[in-house]
């Protein structure tokens, strides 16, 4: 019941109003009593300018260089900032520019890398060209014949390195009749390695995969001496190296090989059953109703068989077919497409176990990395 904005007085004083202090009003200030002051201070007649008088005028800064200035003087190197000026050197810094100030700058080095200003310096890498540089037999082999013992250890199939560091420094391995606790110790050709009383065999294990082509027979020897996938890979390593699985002479495409028996036996046992994919061309066009039939099943003098996956990579090119199949039985793939009425003309594979022949040439190989290698060890 109060107009918008009143405020009722607080106390009994009025809004604003502050009692005086003292007995002077709000802002006096009592005077001050004055003191009879000295005398005048004079500094007396001002003295007359003159121009030859070294303390009149400031003197004019000397011409040349201050002494805190680096100057070059000849006669005198090795002294700082007296070395005589020399201009950059040019030469084998690739092709000149001109920046904006008219300054001269490289704007390639000697190895073809571009220098960016306002870069920050993190390294230089050089960029991979044309296909990848796979490694060599000669740079994968070991420069010596002696190995370390934790390694031999996890070789021979013992345990891992780590856990045989363990094993060394507990005295549990003999080599040649001696304890050796030493965790470096290096293993040389016919030294009797003996874990547990028991003698150790090891070797490296090795993995190649190959881009085979066409007329080569997937076998170690041939007693008819015709060319086998071993010629193509006879310098890819010291140790013997045998194929995983079997493609015909006819079939090109991804082979692995490997000195390593549980794996190999892993990847073709028919309860693991590695992926494999096909690249099928064939006389005459594929037709829909037999794509069905394979992938239902059909029925081979060796028992039924069924595709994972059936496609046509080219929908205006019926003759040729992409094939998944995890079966492993021998020519398991042109059996199929004879059984239907068909003639496997060529066929290449593209795929086996997760590894492919990306920048492999046909006859190329080059050695697993770990990543692939570890792959391999996790397939189910």
């Amino acid at each position: 019941d109060r107009p918008f904005g009143d405020r009722p007085p607080r106390g009994d004083r009025p809004y604003g109003d502050r009692p005086p202090r003292g007995d002077r009003p709000y802002g006096d200030r009592p005077a001050r009593p004055s003191t009879p002051g000295g005398a005048f201070k004079t500094f007396g007649p001002k003295k007359e300018f003159r121009a030859n008088d070294s303390r009149g005028a400031r003197p004019s800064r000397p011409m040349g260089p201050q002494t805190n200035e680096p100057t070059y003087q000849p006669g005198q190197p090795g002294q700082p900032g007296q070395q005589p000026y020399e201009p950059w050197n040019m030469e084998g810094l690739g092709p000149k520019h001109f920046s904006g100030d008219g300054r001269i700058h490289p704007k390639y080095g000697n190895d073809g890398r571009e220098y960016k200003s306002g870069v920050p310096n993190t390294g230089f890498r050089k960029q991979p060209t044309g296909r990848p540089k796979f490694k060599t037999a000669e740079e994968y082999a070991p420069d010596s014949d002696t190995m370390r013992l934790n390694r031999y250890l996890a070789h021979a199939g013992i345990c891992s390195r780590r856990e045989a560091d363990d094993l060394i420094a507990q005295g549990l391995v003999t080599i040649n009749g001696q304890v050796v606790t030493e965790m470096g110790y290096k293993v040389a050709p016919g030294d009797d390695v003996r874990y547990a009383g028991e003698r150790l065999k090891s070797e490296r294990k090795v993995y190649v995969l190959l881009n085979k082509p066409k007329g080569f027979i997937t076998t170690v020897d041939d007693e008819r001496a015709r060319k086998t996938v071993m010629d193509l890979v006879s310098k890819a390593c010291r140790e013997r190296i045998y194929p995983v699985g079997r493609l015909d002479r006819g079939t090109t495409g991804v082979l692995l090989l490997t000195n390593d028996g549980a794996m190999a036996k892993k990847l073709t046992h028919p309860s693991h059953g590695a992926l494999k994919i096909y690249h099928v061309t064939l006389d005459k066009p594929f037709s829909p109703a037999d794509a069905d039939k394979l992938k239902r099943g059909i029925n081979l003098e060796d028992g039924p068989v069924a595709v994972d996956k059936l496609e046509m990579p080219d929908p205006e090119n019926p003759y040729e077919v992409g094939v998944e199949i995890h079966v492993g039985r021998n020519r398991i793939v042109r059996r199929m497409f004879g059984a239907l009425g068909y003639e496997v003309v060529k066929l290449d594979r593209t795929v086996f176990a997760g590894l492919t022949k990306k920048n492999l040439s046909r006859g190329q190989y080059r050695l697993l990395n770990e990543k692939e290698i570890s792959f391999l060890k996790i397939l189910q």
